[in-house]
């Protein structure tokens, strides 16, 4: 459930990260038009707005992740690190067993 409620927020993001998008490319070419930017200018804000998106997609993610973990604390659940380390606790114990047999 909450993967669904992740991806249908992540898809709104996306489509209004692409519509904003189309909407600034018009608009800068509007603007190319009536002589108001050259095509350099035009290019470089929408180089900024695109970089600008990327650093926050980055920014999302990295609290999204940070969202998650807390999470999965919270309900209890465990980590790949606990797990690995539970693994290599059973291998240390078996191979113990095993000296002592």
């Amino acid at each position: 459930m909450m993967s669904d409620f992740l991806k249908k927020g992540f898809l709104l993001g996306l489509g209004a990260a692409v519509s904003s998008k189309e909407r600034l490319d018009k608009k800068l070419k509007e603007l190319v038009e009536k002589n108001e930017l050259t095509r350099e200018q035009a290019r470089t804000v929408m180089q900024n707005f695109l970089d600008k998106g990327e650093s926050t997609k980055d920014e999302w993610s990295t609290k999204q992740y940070e969202q998650t973990k807390e999470m999965a604390k919270d309900l209890g659940l465990a980590t790949k690190d606990d797990v690995n380390e539970l693994q290599a606790r059973i291998a240390e114990l078996e191979s113990k067993l095993q000296v002592q047999e």
